[in-house]
C-alpha cells in the first residue's frame, strides 16, 4: 500500500473518529493549538511532513500549470524541468536548456517556470535562467507535440538583465492572479552589501520586483485598432514579435528617471514569492545580507512602488549605521536573526481544502536550519512561530490544482506535502 493511500486513511479514521490511537493524537493536537493560542492570540496546527516524491535533482521550483491535468512541473537547477504525473515523476524532462544555463555558482541556474492564464489553449509557457555569461534571461518556449515534453529550439528570448556578479539572481516568476502581468524578481546583482546600489537605483532593474505584460503574445500577432498600445513597447532582436508591455498602472510610467517595469524595489535578493489564490495579497521572502532575514507583505490593493528598504535597512534594521532615514520604506512583517538560520526561503499561503487548522496561514522556512514557521494576521498585528525543525535545505514550496502544499530537499531531491 503506498503511503499517500495510508495517508488518506488516516486522515479519514481521524476524521470519522474511527481510531482510538487518532482521536487522542487529535486531542493532542488540539490541546497544543490552544497553548499557542492562549500565548499568541491565534490558532496554529500541528504540521507534519510527508515525502511524495524522490529523484529529483537540486530543485529549485514547483507549480502547476493550472490546465485541469493535475500535473506537477518541478525545476532543476542544472536546466531542466520535470513533470510528475498521476502520482508519478516521468523520466524525460518536459524541457532540458542545460546547455544554454550557466550555473557557475550555487545561486545561478534555471530557477522559475511559470504558465500564463488559459495555458491549455495556448502552449506555451515562460521561464527564468542564467545563462552562460552569467546572466538574467526570461524567455518564453513552447510544447511540442507531446503536451509533456517541450521543444527546447522554440526560445524567444523576452528579457535579459546584465548581472555584474554570479550571485543575488532573484529568479522567480508568476503571473498575477487578479491582472494576468507577468511578475518577475531580480536580485541586487550580487557580492555583498549591493557596492552599485542597484537596489535603490530607480534606473536599475536589479534588487526589484518587475511587472510585464507579455500577453496576449505570439509570432505573428498584430494589434487590432481595438486593442489599446501603450509606449514604451520593447522589441526583440528577433523580429518575429515584440517582448512586452509596460503595464500603464505600473508606478512609475510617469516618473522621470524611473524604470516603468518597476513595481517595487529595495530587494536584496528575493528567493521565492508567492500570491495568496484567495486574497491576491504578495508575500517575499527576501534573503538578508549577514544578520536578519526578512518576510515582506503586500495587499492585493496595492498600487505597487513599496520600497522594501535594501540597502539602507536589513530587515527592520539600519544597514551599517546607527541610525537611517526610514520615511517613505516598507518594513517586513517579520523577520528572524541567524541564530535561528541564514537564509530565508518565501513560501505560500495555504488555501487547500484538507487541513482546515492550516487555512490562511502562509508558511516560509530557513534553508540553512530547516526550520518551517508559519505566519498569519491577527486583525491587529502580524504573528509568527515555528511549526516545525526538520533539518532539511528547503529551497521552494510550491502547491498544486487543488492547493495542496509541499516543500523541496535541495540536497537530496524529495519532494514533501505539508499536512497536519
Amino acid at each position: 500500500m503506498s503511503e499517500r493511500t495510508l495517508r488518506r486513511i488516516w486522515q479519514l479514521s481521524l476524521t470519522m473518529g474511527l481510531s482510538l490511537a487518532g482521536g487522542l493524537l487529535l486531542w493532542f493536537g488540539m490541546s497544543r493549538a490552544a497553548a499557542v493560542t492562549a500565548q499568541v492570540g491565534v490558532s496554529w496546527p500541528t504540521i507534519s511532513l510527508v515525502k511524495e516524491f524522490s529523484g529529483l535533482n537540486q530543485p529549485v521550483d514547483i507549480t502547476h500549470a493550472g490546465d485541469g491535468s493535475g500535473r506537477l512541473f518541478v525545476v532543476e537547477r542544472a536546466g531542466r524541468v520535470r513533470v510528475i504525473k498521476n502520482g508519478s515523476l516521468l523520466g524525460t524532462s518536459f524541457l532540458n536548456i542545460t546547455g544554454r544555463v550557466g550555473d557557475g555558482s550555487g545561486e545561478q541556474g534555471l530557477l522559475s517556470i511559470a504558465f500564463p492564464p488559459d495555458y491549455a489553449g495556448k502552449g506555451y509557457f515562460y521561464v527564468y535562467y542564467t545563462d552562460n555569461s552569467g546572466d538574467s534571461v526570461v524567455a518564453r518556449y513552447r510544447i511540442s507535440a507531446d503536451p509533456d515534453i517541450a521543444d527546447p529550439n522554440s526560445e524567444e528570448v523576452i528579457l535579459t538583465i546584465d548581472q555584474p556578479y554570479a550571485n543575488h539572481n532573484g529568479g522567480r516568476l508568476a503571473f498575477g492572479p487578479n491582472d494576468g502581468y507577468l511578475y518577475i524578481t531580480t536580485g541586487d546583482g550580487g557580492s555583498g552589501g549591493d557596492p552599485h546600489n542597484h537596489a535603490q537605483n530607480p534606473n536599475s532593474l536589479l534588487g526589484k520586483i518587475l511587472r510585464i505584460d507579455v500577453e496576449p503574445i505570439s509570432p505573428t500577432e498584430t494589434i487590432s485598432p481595438n486593442y489599446v498600445l501603450y509606449l514604451p513597447i520593447i522589441f526583440s532582436t528577433q523580429p518575429s514579435y515584440f517582448s512586452y508591455r509596460i503595464p500603464p498602472s505600473n508606478p512609475y510610467t510617469q516618473t522621470t528617471g524611473y524604470r516603468g517595469e518597476i513595481w517595487a524595489r529595495g530587494l536584496r535578493n528575493p528567493w521565492r514569492f508567492s500570491f495568496d489564490r484567495q486574497t491576491g495579497d504578495l508575500y517575499i521572502g527576501d534573503v538578508g545580507q549577514g544578520a536578519y532575514e526578512e518576510i515582506d507583505h503586500q495587499a492585493a490593493s496595492s498600487p505597487g512602488g513599496e520600497n522594501y528598504g535594501w540597502r539602507i535597512m536589513e530587515g527592520a534594521h539600519c544597514y551599517n549605521a546607527a541610525s537611517c532615514d526610514t520615511s517613505g520604506l516598507t518594513l517586513p512583517v517579520v523577520e528572524y536573526n541567524h541564530s535561528l538560520g541564514c537564509s530565508v526561503t518565501g513560501g505560500s499561503v495555504y488555501r487547500g481544502q484538507d487541513y482546515a487548522g492550516m487555512q490562511g496561514i502562509y508558511l516560509y522556512a530557513d534553508y540553512c536550519s530547516g526550520r518551517i514557521w508559519g505566519l498569519q494576521h491577527d486583525g491587529a498585528t502580524w504573528q509568527s512561530t515555528l511549526l516545525d525543525t526538520t533539518g532539511y535545505k528547503v529551497s521552494t514550496f510550491g502547491q498544486d490544482e487543488a492547493g495542496n502544499l509541499y516543500l523541496t530537499n535541495y540536497s537530496t531531491g524529495d519532494i514533501y506535502m505539508i499536512t497536519e
